[in-house]
């Protein structure tokens, strides 16, 4: 592999909003999950779980991430994918990792290998800010406490769809090295 295969990746990727019909299999929505939990984590706690929401369960699903009429086009993905944080994972690595800061930063880096893995295998995927977390705790029985960081829209992208042109700022604005 080479850096410009991981470039094409990234500039390929972007926030799809628009998914056509066509069926993702659940075995495809396996290995892209399977794939992404081979992310880092901070002593390899691994403080998280994916959950993959699909066909007769997805309606309900698809309400809680649209409130106020938000995320419209998630109607039209094919699944969701939750990223929640595990209900106990944490503890067992002992007291150190107690309240672990570093948890949302795992939740992060799970987040962005799932997207890419997605992206690999053919899938567009927007990871939805707005969502009713209580909603969602309550559809997957969870503890008032467990948090749901992020939530993934996934499907095939609608043919046509225009990969958009990354738009970013200089890199001397963003980048430092300090020697």
């Amino acid at each position: 592999m080479e850096l410009s295969d991981i470039e094409k990746l990234y500039l390929q990727r972007q926030s799809c909003r628009e998914f056509s019909d066509r069926e993702v299999g659940e075995d495809l929505i396996g290995e892209i999950c399977r794939i992404a939990l081979l992310a880092p984590s901070a002593r390899n706690a691994q403080p998280w779980q994916l959950i993959a929401v699909m066909g007769n369960q997805l309606p309900e699903f698809v309400k809680a991430v649209q409130p106020m009429g938000m995320n419209r086009f998630a109607s039209d993905a094919n699944a969701l994918i939750v990223v929640a944080e595990d209900g106990g994972g944490v503890m067992q690595v002992g007291p150190v990792l107690r309240e672990n800061p570093y948890v949302k930063n795992d939740l992060g880096i799970l987040t962005a290998h799932l997207v890419l893995a997605a992206e690999a295998a053919g899938l567009g995927t927007c990871i939805l800010g707005a969502r009713d977390e209580n909603r969602l705790r309550e559809l997957l029985g969870f503890k008032k406490d467990r948090h749901i960081p992020h939530v993934v829209a996934v499907g095939y992208p609608k043919e046509g769809y225009e990969i958009r042109e990354k738009k970013r700022k200089p890199l001397e604005t963003t980048f430092t090295l300090l020697k």
